[in-house]
C-alpha cells in the first residue's frame, strides 16, 4: 500500500461534494476547523449546487473530484458530506491516476465505495469525519484524532478508542470496510470489498433491523467475509428506532452477534467510528491489530509517510 504525504502547516485541502448536497451553513465550522490547525482550504467548482438528492451532475461532482486529486497545488481532498451517489461517479473518473496521485482522502458513509475504490489501487485513505460531521460540538478527542491522522500521526493514540468484546483473540491486517449497505453494494463490482487477510469495519445508520439482518447475511452468503481475520462493528445508528413494526425486530447488538459471531473471527462491537456522535479517524489499507479480548485497536504503521 501507498502511504498519503502527511500534511504540513499551510497544506492546501480541497473541499468537494461526490454524494449529495451540503449548505454553507454545513461546512463553515468545519473549515474553521481545518483552519486554526493551518491549512488553506478552497472549493470544488460545485460543492454547493443541488440536482435532486445529489450535489450537481454526474460531470460536476466527477470533475470537482478529478480536479482535485491533479491539481499539483492541493495536498489533500476532503469530502463536504456523505448521503447518496459516489458509486454514480466510478466509471466517469480515472481511478488509477486519481491513486497515484497519492493525496490524502477523508470521508465516510457514501464516501465508503471511492474509499474502496483508491484503496484496491494501493492508495491509504482516511476514513474521518466530514464538514458536515464537524458542523455540531463534538468531544475534543474528535478533532485531535482527526488532525493527527492528517498530520501523520496516530489517530488511535489521539481517541483512546475502545469497543466491546464479542469474540476474544488478536489478529493483523489491512483495514477495510465502512458503511455497510455501501460494502453490500460493491459486490459483483469491479471495486467489491475484499476482506481476505484483513480487519473488516462495518457499521451504518438508519437501517431497519431486518435490513441489517439481510446485508449481513448476504455479505456471508456471497463468500465476501471468507477469510476474514477480524471485524470491529461501530454502530448500527437509530436502527433500534427503526424496526418494521409489522414483523417485529431484534435489537441491532443481537442480530450483529447473531450473524458473525459463528465466523469465529475476533470481533468487537460499539467501536466509535462512523454514525455515531464522537467518531474517531481510521487509515484505509494501513496494518492494524485488533486485541478484541481488550476492545482495543492499534495501528502498526503510521496513516503517512514523508515524502
Amino acid at each position: 500500500m501507498r502511504f498519503p504525504n502527511p500534511l504540513e502547516p499551510g497544506a492546501h485541502i480541497r473541499v468537494v461534494s461526490p454524494a449529495s448536497p451540503a449548505r454553507p451553513d454545513q461546512t463553515q465550522k468545519g473549515v474553521e476547523t481545518l483552519q486554526q490547525a493551518g491549512y488553506g482550504v478552497s472549493f470544488g467548482r460545485f460543492v454547493y449546487e443541488s440536482d435532486g438528492y445529489l450535489a450537481g451532475t454526474d460531470e460536476q461532482r466527477a470533475a470537482d473530484l478529478a480536479e482535485a486529486f491533479e491539481d499539483p497545488e492541493v495536498d489533500a481532498v476532503f469530502c463536504s458530506r456523505g448521503g447518496y451517489g459516489c458509486a454514480r461517479l466510478l466509471n466517469r473518473l480515472d481511478l488509477d491516476r486519481m491513486a497515484a496521485a497519492e493525496k490524502v482522502f477523508c470521508g465516510f458513509s457514501d464516501v465508503t465505495t471511492l474509499h474502496l475504490a483508491l484503496n484496491r489501487r494501493g492508495l491509504v485513505t482516511f476514513h474521518t469525519p466530514m464538514l458536515l460531521t464537524l458542523s455540531v460540538d463534538r468531544p475534543g478527542w474528535v478533532v485531535d484524532s482527526l488532525l493527527a491522522c492528517l498530520a501523520g500521526r496516530d489517530p488511535l493514540t489521539a481517541a483512546g478508542a475502545t469497543g466491546q468484546s464479542v469474540v476474544g483473540g488478536r489478529a493483523r491486517g489491512l483495514l477495510t470496510g465502512g458503511c455497510l449497505c455501501l460494502l453490500c453494494d460493491s459486490i459483483g463490482t469491479p471495486d467489491a470489498l475484499d476482506a481476505r487477510d484483513k480487519i473488516v469495519l462495518i457499521e451504518d445508520v438508519d437501517e431497519p433491523p431486518h435490513r441489517v439482518d439481510a446485508m449481513l447475511t448476504h455479505l456471508i452468503h456471497a463468500g465476501v467475509l471468507d477469510g476474514v481475520q477480524g471485524i470491529v462493528v461501530g454502530e448500527m445508528t437509530r436502527t433500534d428506532e427503526s424496526p418494521d413494526h409489522a414483523i417485529g425486530a431484534w435489537p441491532w447488538r443481537r442480530i450483529v452477534e447473531d450473524r458473525l459471531a459463528p465466523l469465529n473471527v475476533p470481533m468487537v462491537m460499539g467501536f466509535p467510528f462512523g454514525h455515531v456522535h464522537a467518531p474517531v479517524s481510521l487509515p484505509l489499507g494501513a496494518t492494524v491489530e485488533l486485541d478484541a479480548d481488550a476492545g482495543s485497536l492499534r495501528l502498526l504503521e503510521a496513516p503517512c509517510v514523508a515524502g
